[in-house]
């Protein structure tokens, strides 16, 4: 047996918990990595990995093949995962690339109109490794800081650690406003349609490259590269219409991991200007 084939006879570890936030797409992701399997001739696991076991953990697998991974922890990462592919979203915030952006949510009933509307109340936050969740507030909120020169929230409550702990938060009224990842609000609305009625988007940030799928660091790169290959055909794959409606998605994107370094720079911009916490 050749090395190539050995290494594809190995099972690799696969999951999407980063943007399976409905059963829906949960079903949707496992029917995404059933064809990877069967096209790219990788075989691969997909594991149950839910809340509230931690990311790292599952980031940190030595057979992971696929999974999703935020830029932050990633580029914070002493020893990197090796880049796969990166989604390109349907109602990507800039069409056609592999960015989104984080939605400023409040409850549809609420007085606010506005994200100054929100100051005073009580903001919400997933985790401190989170970009969509914690780093893109900050970038978004800091120009409002700087010129107030204070704490511009009464409180900030979390961490909620998922866009549905964020969601339902908001909706319960245990915070004002809330931050959502822009894809992750695209595939709740998309199966969960009478949540569009129960929230209001009332600020959007600037786009930032998309959290992407990662291999562990010593994965074949032969298993890698299939994969790739595999799923930059996913886009024109006719057996997948139903599943890129489902996934709102249109495809995927080789990862420019050069492009990431913007989340750094919002990083330190927030921490030289003394915002380490958004709040």
């Amino acid at each position: 047996m050749n090395t190539s084939q050995a290494h594809t006879d190995m099972c690799y570890a696969a999951n999407a918990r980063m943007y399976s936030v409905n059963s829906q797409a949960a079903v949707a992701w496992k029917g995404l990595f059933g064809w990877l399997a069967r096209v790219s001739g990788v075989n691969l696991d997909i594991v149950d990995h839910a809340f509230p076991r931690p990311l790292a953990e599952l980031w940190s697998r030595r057979d992971l093949g696929c999974a999703f991974m935020c830029g932050f922890p990633f580029m914070l990462a002493k020893h990197r995962p090796q880049p796969v592919v990166a989604p390109i979203p349907a109602n990507a915030p800039v069409p056609g690339r592999s960015v989104y952006a984080t939605r400023f949510l409040v409850r549809s009933d609420s007085e606010f109109q506005t994200i100054e509307d929100t100051f005073g109340g009580r903001l919400g936050y997933t985790v401190e490794d989170s970009h969509s969740g914690y780093n893109a507030v900050r970038h978004h909120l800091l120009p409002y800081y700087r010129r107030r020169g204070t704490e511009l929230y009464r409180e900030s409550i979390g961490p909620l650690t998922t866009p549905r702990g964020v969601m339902d938060a908001i909706i319960a009224g245990d915070v004002d406003v809330g931050p959502l990842d822009s894809y992750a609000l695209d595939l709740m609305i998309r199966h969960e349609p009478q949540l569009g009625s129960r929230v209001r988007i009332v600020a959007t940030t600037e786009p930032a490259p998309i959290p992407f799928l990662v291999a562990a660091p010593g994965c074949p790169d032969d298993i890698v590269a299939k994969l790739q290959a595999t799923l930059t055909t996913f886009a024109k794959a006719s057996e997948c219409a139903f599943l890129r409606d489902a996934l709102c998605l249109n495809g995927f994107a080789p990862v420019e991991i050069g492009d990431y370094e913007l989340i750094l720079r919002w990083d330190a911009e927030a921490r030289a200007a003394g915002y380490v916490r958004p709040i």
